[in-house]
């Protein structure tokens, strides 16, 4: 049964039975109650009459048959009448009712009850019953279905469905006790074991090959790998928290800090070619694969056999530009000595006489050569050869070919790179090499050329290779490792020195990836600032896992890839610290050409650098802003020029000049060289990038002060004067001394304003072996004087310093050719 209301419905729990009872032919009972409300006849009192619908004609039901009960407010609610709806006496109702009520479609069937309230709102129950006492149902009224809930406010608004909705919530269980602050793999590990210590207790297994624990390992990496997902946006948004690289590289670049993916290494490599064959004058082409030692035999290998090589464990090196092989250049060229069976170029030396005519060694300005100490200059066994005596310069100029007037031996004249200097003394005498022949000790090598570390990978698709018609076009690359590399140009490189060019800074590398869209091709670059909308750039991302996730233009800040492009991908794999082989450790090269018989790299590769730790950035970004990138002040221009790997001071000097203002900078060199025209041009187009606008800038060389110094030494008895007066020399020289000392006056150790203290000159004179005491006075007739050169004496000694100017350096070369340049010397008493 249910009852009909113009907001809610109260529908039978059981319409299953309501059915049945209607099929009966011999029960009847309720079908629905209905509350006159706004809809009741004229004179009908609204809320108080009551149509109790059966589902079969009624019997002749009265008041004493009708009982309500229920209510919370009001109550009880009495009946005042009850009849069915067409025997309803014509004093109980007004007309219109009458007519209303007979007028019912199932007139025959329905239950008129007049109560004498409204009741509130809460529930009220109408039963059918025998009698006021026997609540049992009428006579063939179903036991159930003899009564139905109601309210009498059913017509009030309400904003909800007229449906009730039944809820049977489930059976409330006792919760586990959860750490919800468990976040990582080890705190969810230690959670699942604790609940299930709790649910199974009789498993006992932690092994980790159990089952058991596998599962749980594995369910706790995935729920720290699902939990870091969830702190990524609050962890990544940070320098200090974030934990991916590409987000620590965005970071860092937003406060001007460049963080460096490493790079690659470099090395010299010597090739020997077998004359009159094909490899003889032809070039050797930049770009060919260089191997390190494998089961295969030193020298040329072909292609075909190169994969099974990097099987093996080769690692390739590629050359960085073209070589023509000449077998004159083979294994030995040999130095010219003119005659001196003791011959050895001293440490420092930037020149050499080899033995040939310039037909038969063809050198030219930038070529390199490898010095190598090729037996032992004594023993004159290739056993006994010193391996760190190995050394590659680059010729400065061309040879000059001469001949040797006693002998009518052709020779050519060397000179290469102050920057590549020798850093050991090499011995250039014939060794006998007790068969009745002699060797030279140590020889010149060409065929050089320079390699670096990685492999190329040409024409591979990318990871998706199609630029989506939706959403930035974001692929990587099929392999991690990506080679990066410092740009190499071999023509600016043949004006540099040999040293330079394996010295990379890996914050300059860049990834060796070159992409192909079917028309153009696409380069790397360290990012998208200054790319404008045409620029066919992308940047290369790397991840913590070491690949490459590329990034394209937005069609502002570089081109945007067009949608359906396809593109492939041209790089290099192999970088870092791992490219950093020893002397040697190349044997083969990848080629076709025939004639070459070995190849080698006498040293071992520098500059590998492994990618940037992420601590170390978060240690260095934040500072990176802070570094001044403009000059303004005399002090910013000095700071400035002193960033300059060979300046070692620079004072600035702010002059009107007539018509505006000029920087004048006086700058100290490394090593004392000369600030000569090449390096004038040098200091300004680096200075450019700083200098503020409407100001010149003028590089200036410093002045020179010579010395003049004179000293009285008492040579301890058991000294010879000659010796201790010959260390004195080499103590106060201005060059590096073969036992690693730094002569006292020697360039770097003085610089502008930095006065020459009379206390250092004796203290140091005082640490020589064999000297007992010294003298400075300079009262005549004693000739110890501590002056500038050519100039009288203002009082040095009184002071115990010889003063300079700002812009004035100290010198003293003592070169006896040269007094003009400084010199000192020692009056010797005592001694033998």
């Amino acid at each position: 049964m249910k009852v009909r209301v113009m907001s809610t419905q109260y529908r039978c729990q059981n319409p299953g039975r309501l059915q049945e009872v209607r099929n009966d032919p011999n029960l009847n009972a309720i079908d629905y109650l209905e509350v006159l409300d706004q809809n009741a006849p004229t004179g009908s009192p609204r809320q108080q009459t009551l149509l109790v619908h059966c589902l079969k004609p009624i019997p002749a039901l009265r008041r004493d048959n009708v009982r309500i009960e229920g209510g919370v407010r009001i109550t009880p609610v009495n009946v005042v009448w009850a009849y069915p709806a067409k025997s309803i006496p014509a004093s109980l109702v007004t007309p219109q009712e009458q007519t209303y009520f007979t007028g019912l479609a199932d007139a025959d069937n329905v239950l008129v009850v007049r109560t004498d309230s409204t009741g509130d709102y809460s529930l009220y129950t109408l039963m059918l019953t025998k009698s006021e006492t026997n609540l049992e149902p009428p006579d063939k009224f179903d036991l159930l279905l003899s009564q139905v809930t109601f309210t009498f406010k059913v017509e009030c608004p309400n904003d909800f469905d007229c449906k009730p909705e039944e809820v049977c919530p489930p059976e409330k269980l006792p919760e586990p006790q959860i750490d919800y602050l468990a976040k990582d793999y080890a705190s969810f590990r230690r959670l699942m074991l604790d609940r299930l210590s709790i649910l199974v207790p009789d498993w006992q297994e932690r092994n980790p090959a159990d089952l058991g624990v596998a599962l749980v390992e594995t369910l706790a990496y995935a729920g720290d790998y699902l939990s870091y997902y969830q702190d990524a946006v609050a962890t990544e948004a940070y320098l200090g928290t974030a934990r991916k690289r590409i987000s620590v590289r965005r970071h860092a670049r937003l406060l001007d800090y460049t963080m460096h993916e490493g790079c690659n290494a470099r090395t010299w490599v010597h090739l020997e070619v077998e004359k009159g064959s094909p490899a003889d004058g032809a070039i050797f082409p930049a770009g060919t694969p260089l191997l390190t030692q494998t089961s295969a035999p030193r020298g040329a290998l072909l292609p075909v056999n190169m994969d099974a090589a990097i099987q093996e464990g080769a690692q390739v090196f590629e050359t960085l530009h073209d070589l023509t092989l000449l077998s004159n250049y083979n294994t030995i060229i040999q130095f010219y000595t003119w005659g001196d069976d003791a011959c050895c170029l001293p440490k420092g030396a930037t020149q050499a006489t080899l033995q040939g005519s310039a037909t038969d060694l063809p050198l030219q300005e930038g070529d390199v050569l490898i010095f190598e100490e090729y037996v032992g200059p004594t023993t004159g066994l290739k056993a006994d050869a010193d391996p760190s005596h190995r050394y590659v310069v680059r010729l400065d100029k061309t040879p000059v070919e001469r001949i040797d007037p006693l002998n009518n031996t052709k020779v050519l004249d060397i000179s290469w790179f102050p920057e590549d200097a020798l850093p050991f003394p090499l011995c250039l005498w014939q060794v006998d090499t007790g068969i009745g022949s002699k060797v030279p000790a140590s020889v010149a090598r060409g065929n050089v050329v320079l390699a670096d570390y990685g492999q190329s990978i040409p024409g591979e698709a990318l990871v998706p290779d199609t630029v989506p018609a939706e959403g930035f076009y974001k692929p990587q690359l099929q392999r991690g490792d990506i080679t990066q590399l410092v740009t190499y140009d071999h023509a600016s490189a043949k004006t540099q020195a040999a040293s330079l060019a394996v010295t990379q800074d890996p914050r300059q590398a860049l990834p060796a990836v070159t992409l192909y869209d079917g028309s153009d091709n696409w380069f790397a670059r360290r990012d998208l600032l200054e790319s404008n909308p045409f620029d066919r750039d992308f940047v290369a991302e790397i991840d913590e896992g070491d690949l490459a996730h590329l990034r394209f233009g937005d069609g502002a800040l570089g081109e945007m890839p067009e949608v359906g492009a396809q593109f492939t991908a041209t790089y290099r794999v192999g970088n870092g610290r791992a490219g950093n082989i020893g002397a040697e450790a190349i044997a083969n090269v990848v080629t076709t050409l025939a004639g070459i018989v070995t190849v080698r790299n006498p040293l071992p590769a520098q500059g590998g650098t492994d990618s940037e730790p992420l601590e170390q950035v978060r240690l260095y970004a934040p500072e990176a802003f802070r570094i001044q990138e403009r000059a303004v002040t005399e002090a910013d221009y000095a700071e400035v020029a002193e960033r300059h790997p060979q300046v070692q001071k620079a004072v600035a000097t702010l002059r009107w000049t007539g018509s505006w203002y000029t920087m004048f900078l006086t700058v100290d060199r490394m090593g004392g060289l000369p600030v000569d025209a090449d390096f004038k041009v040098e200091m300004q187009s680096f200075l450019n990038l700083y200098r503020l606008a409407g100001h010149d800038v003028d590089i200036e060389s410093p002045i020179y002060v010579p010395l003049d110094i004179l000293m009285t030494v008492c040579v301890a008895p058991g000294y010879f004067r000659d010796a201790v007066k010959k260390a004195l020399l080499e103590t106060f020289s201005n060059r590096d001394l073969p036992d690693g000392r730094r002569g006292f006056f020697h360039p770097d150790n003085f610089t502008f304003g930095q006065p020459v203290y009379l206390s250092q000159v004796v203290a140091t004179i005082m640490r020589t072996p064999g000297v007992l005491w010294v003298d400075t006075d300079d009262t005549p007739p004693k000739l110890n004087h501590f002056l500038r050169w050519g100039q009288a004496a203002r009082g040095e000694l009184a002071d115990g310093k010889i003063s300079m100017g700002r812009l004035e350096i100290a010198r003293l070369d003592n070169d006896s050719s040269l007094p003009e340049n400084g010199k000192i010397d020692f009056g010797m008493v005592g001694g033998l």
